[in-house]
């Protein structure tokens, strides 16, 4: 097996190295990642300046591009061969909610979700998301992650990606399969004079978890609510954000206008 490893926190984070090194006895393992962070970029490509691909380690190359930039060069001309596996982390910090439409790790692992495999993002769930000075809090993730997909990737449907976050616990509880939770509003943006004079701002911090109890799913909890437990939350997530309870019905509405 071919498996491409990306992140957002860039080619040296911890994260990334454990899980290589992790993953190494399923198969070929090759690092593409972003030369230095580039948290928060999304599914963004780099559309206005040349891709600088450099390898710096056997199997390990340096991008000065987005994450999203790493995976779309690893698969469509970077090698001459194929991956079957795209793993996106393991992050720092959660990736929970309605993180996923800013998360590069997730944007990542979106970017290979035509794999012959289901793509995985991993994030590491902690109280602090640049609390993680120990390797140890990335190895044990990443062991989680390789027993994961040594046991057998569940079969999702073509984009689609699972994005696990894994709780930085002294022992994990187990897996939950759940649902994408959501925040309040985000907190206000600060705003601040430079030395110089000028006005500066900060964008504000996310909103509180929003506990909100889905119909209809078996009492299957969002992934807040599993990380927050001690569970490693597993989330299936798509491309496709059509809102299908609603479309024949907005159809009908305007057709009938016509």
């Amino acid at each position: 097996m071919n498996i491409l490893i990306a992140n957002d926190d860039g080619v040296f984070a911890p994260g990334i190295q454990a899980l290589a090194s992790a993953l190494k006895p399923l198969g070929r393992v090759v690092i593409v990642a972003p030369e230095a962070e580039r948290s928060g970029f999304s599914s963004a490509l780099t559309l206005d300046r040349p891709l600088k691909p450099v390898q710096i380690a056997p199997d390990v190359w340096a991008v000065n591009g987005t994450p999203a930039d790493c995976v779309y060069l690893s698969m469509n001309g970077l090698f001459d061969f194929e991956f079957d596996l795209v793993v996106s982390g393991i992050n720092s910090g959660a990736n929970l909610g309605d993180d996923v439409l800013y998360s590069g790790t997730v944007g990542a692992a979106f970017e290979g979700r035509l794999m012959k495999q289901p793509a995985i993002a991993v994030s590491l769930a902690g109280p602090n998301v640049r609390a993680y000075e120990h390797p140890a809090d990335y190895a044990a993730a990443a062991n989680w992650v390789y027993q994961f997909i040594a046991n057998g990737l569940p079969a999702v449907p073509a984009r689609h990606i699972l994005n696990v976050n894994i709780p930085d616990a002294a022992e994990l509880k187990g897996m939950k399969i759940t649902y994408q939770g959501r925040r309040r509003q985000s907190k206000p943006i600060t705003s601040l004079v430079d030395p110089r004079g000028r006005q500066v701002f900060w964008i504000g911090l996310a909103g509180e978890a929003v506990a909100e109890p889905k119909p209809g799913l078996g009492g299957i909890e969002s992934d807040f609510f599993a990380v927050a437990n001690g569970y490693v939350s597993v989330t299936p997530i798509q491309m496709d954000a059509t809102n299908y309870d609603i479309l024949n019905d907005l159809h009908a509405h305007y057709v009938q206008k016509v």
